[in-house]
């Protein structure tokens, strides 16, 4: 039986200027020779691509927390969605706190087209995110009034933890359980984000439509990962490995905790020890 690895992107396996060393793509393509390899990230298919280039793809991709499960040929395997109405009252919501999100939808199930909408009024870390990393991003659609779309794959607030918290409060007094609401410290920005998913759009129920598909059993996955969204995976996974750098909530639901961080190539060197 083939091992399966699933590594996070953002603070694991992604340097901190967001490159992946030589040393992790040898090693990665190395394995993927006889193991299963891929990824489950926040971000979405063609952002991800551009990280990914020269590493071997053979399975299926976690996507945008696991809105998105997407294979090396762009097939859509799996999507997740919030309908219009869910979305615009996300958003109605948010107004009541002066709080405007970004709305990542997708267009074309075909091309895996997705737009990434901008509202007119952004923050301060908003705007520095949008001017640092996605100014020349083809998904970018700046609009007149921020709005749900018909498959909205993802909703995002960014701000101060203290502006976010009261905001994310109301959305689980409101959507209780049907939504997938996680409020998360974001190391790049030194801010917050307040992300709204479908209920089964996070990279756990991800991972069992992977597992699924390869007929891998949990028991022969191992994840990686540092952040809040990677805790429901950890819990899944037969072994999973916390990077030194990960948020000590993470760590208390590792099996094992690496020496190295995202920036010592902590993934990379794990697949070069262990042996299946």
């Amino acid at each position: 039986m083939k091992q399966l690895y699933v590594t996070d992107l953002d603070h694991t396996f992604l340097h901190s200027n967001q490159t992946i060393s030589p040393f992790s793509k040898e090693i990665w393509n190395k394995k993927a020779q006889n193991s299963l390899l891929t990824i489950a990230t926040a971000r979405g298919f063609n952002k991800s691509q551009e990280f990914l280039k020269g590493l071997r793809l053979d399975v299926p991709l976690i996507l945008l927390d696991g809105a998105m499960i997407v294979d090396s040929d762009k097939k859509l395997i799996d999507v997740k969605v919030l309908g219009k109405e869910i979305s615009d009252t996300i958003i109605n919501e948010g107004e009541k706190f002066n709080l405007f999100p970004f709305v990542i939808s997708l267009d074309d199930h075909k091309t895996l087209a997705e737009t990434f909408a901008l509202p007119p009024s952004m923050g301060h870390f908003q705007s520095s995110l949008i001017d640092k990393s996605y100014s020349h991003d083809p998904r970018i659609k700046y609009m007149n009034r921020i709005k749900g779309a018909k498959e909205t794959l993802k909703i995002v607030y960014m701000d101060e933890e203290e502006k976010l918290r009261p905001l994310c409060e109301q959305l689980k007094k409101v959507f209780g359980n049907s939504l997938e609401i996680k409020l998360s410290p974001e190391n790049y920005m030194n801010c917050y984000f307040l992300t709204i998913l479908h209920p089964l759009g996070d990279k756990a129920n991800g991972l069992k439509i992977i597992c699924d598909y390869l007929d891998v059993s949990f028991k022969n996955t191992t994840v990686f990962g540092d952040g809040l969204n990677d805790i429901e995976m950890f819990k899944l996974a037969g072994t999973s490995v916390a990077v030194s750098n990960a948020l000590d909530s993470v760590k208390e639901q590792a099996s094992i905790i690496s020496s190295f961080s995202n920036n010592e190539d902590a993934v990379a060197k794990y697949l070069e020890e262990i042996r299946d």
